[in-house]
């Protein structure tokens, strides 16, 4: 069955365009095409210029939303989930690269493609989905911010929720001056993230020979329904889905070549640019289980799940007074670099699906205050200690919405009539559907354990 009549049920479009199309606002206009590429550059400084797409994207694939469970998972069974760490890093990878290359070669993000192909109640339905999705995201990142605060600066949750509301002003500042000065901010505070990272591990001195063993899949992953149960979480945690739309948007920042020459370049570089980013956020997520194993999981303390106690046990068993404080560092950079991207998303998907072009400061706030008003209101009503079970709250709804991101990205990217040669290969758009059915089955599998017991 083609690409095409998979969704003719739907009343998908397939390649008409409506009147007018091509004449339709790009995607972030404020900033589309913004920053040149001259022709005949060397490679590195090429690469040097497509650079930073991948890095506000990969920020997301290490947001306070995948801590609790690589947190869970390191002090529960050790170094054995670094397998499943270093699979859905790869999921990644694959998924971001199906998502620039439908950007680029399209001119259009994903937001923008599901409206202009599929009929005019389905793409309502998907908006919805997103704009819930994009609530859930941000939640997990005002409420792991949070946190931080709290552990830094004893602020109370309730009151660094709203402080989290500053970043809004952070992102317009930037903005304004450049797109390349934000993503100056968000490669900055990645690079905190990894080397107080990197710190930690060598300050923890894991066993080398099991945390290499660690990467290997193992049989108990299936049959341990508990370790299965956290792996389903760290993956469900750990692809975003709105990083999906907010890639094949943030690449047409580049003022790449409208051949098909300069198209395949641009490819190329933004795929090494999004590789690399997501190369690092293996990293620190797989630093995190690492860090749990070496310091709680050795030590005997197999409980330990919650972000506050990791940080309250790092510094004793560590014996650096610092190794606390530098963990709720990287938290806080962790969340404020996943807000940032995530109101970006916010402003991509109603533009894309909606066409409702209202000011980014405007579109900003109301992303926010539709993420800071159930917390507060949650917080409030249930005392700080149920923050955590907000940021997992949101995993799940995140994972509800994720296979609705998949599914669309991976029928555009593989119809010829709408990406011509740049389609995707026949191997591709087998891996690509073996990864949408993965993941959507573990979701479900891990929604009715939590529904169901």
């Amino acid at each position: 069955m083609t690409h095409t009549n998979l969704f003719k049920a739907l009343g998908w479009k397939g390649a008409s365009r409506e009147a007018g199309e091509d004449e339709k606002t790009p995607s972030l206009p404020e900033v589309h095409r913004s920053i040149p590429i001259p022709p005949n550059l060397s490679f590195s400084k090429k690469l040097l210029l497509y650079s930073g797409p991948g890095f506000l994207v990969a920020v997301g694939y290490m947001d306070p939303g995948n801590w609790a469970t690589s947190i869970a998972g390191g002090s529960k069974f050790g170094y054995a989930l670094l397998t499943v760490v270093l699979m859905s890093s790869i999921f990644a990878m694959i998924l971001q690269h199906l998502a620039l290359k439908l950007g680029i070669v399209t001119g259009r993000d994903l937001a923008q493609m599901c409206k202009d192909k599929f009929p005019k109640p389905v793409a309502i339905i998907l908006w919805l989905m997103a704009e819930v999705m994009i609530i859930a995201t941000d939640l997990a990142e005002v409420i792991g911010s949070a946190i931080a605060l709290y552990l830094l600066f004893n602020i109370p949750i309730i009151v660094g929720v709203i402080i989290t509301a500053v970043d809004v002003l952070v992102i317009l500042l930037l903005q304004n001056k450049g797109f390349r000065y934000l993503e100056a901010l968000i490669v900055t505070l990645m690079a905190t993230i990894a080397g107080i990272f990197a710190f930690q591990i060598f300050a923890s001195a894991p066993a080398i020979a099991p945390l290499l063993v660690g990467f290997l899949p193992t049989a108990q992953l299936v049959f341990n329904p508990e370790m299965l149960y956290l792996a389903i979480g760290i993956i469900g945690a750990t692809v975003m889905p709105h990083n999906l739309y907010l890639h094949s948007s943030i690449v047409q920042t580049r003022m790449y070549a409208e051949t098909k020459e300069g198209k395949k370049e641009a490819v190329k570089f933004a795929t090494f640019d999004s590789t690399i980013a997501l190369t690092i956020a293996l990293f620190v997520n797989a630093s995190i289980l690492i860090l749990a194993a070496a310091v709680f999981f050795t030590n005997g303390l197999n409980e330990v799940a919650a972000i506050e106690d990791a940080y309250k046990l790092l510094s004793p068993l560590v014996g650096i007074s610092a190794a606390s404080t530098l963990f709720a560092i990287a938290l806080l950079a962790a969340g404020q670099n996943a807000t940032i991207t995530g109101t970006l998303a916010g402003q991509i998907i109603m533009e894309g699906f909606i066409n409702l072009r209202i000011k980014p400061w405007m579109r900003r706030i109301i992303t926010r205050l539709l993420a800071i008003i159930p917390a507060v209101v949650f917080i409030g009503l249930y005392g700080a200690n149920a923050a955590t079970d907000l940021l997992i709250l949101s995993q799940v709804v995140l994972s509800l919405q994720l296979s609705f991101a998949i599914f669309p990205l991976i029928v555009f990217t593989g119809s010829k009539k709408i990406m011509g040669e740049f389609a995707n290969s026949t191997i591709l758009s087998i891996i690509a559907w073996i990864i949408c059915i993965i993941i959507a089955g573990l979701n479900l599998w891990l929604l009715g354990g939590i529904f169901f017991g």
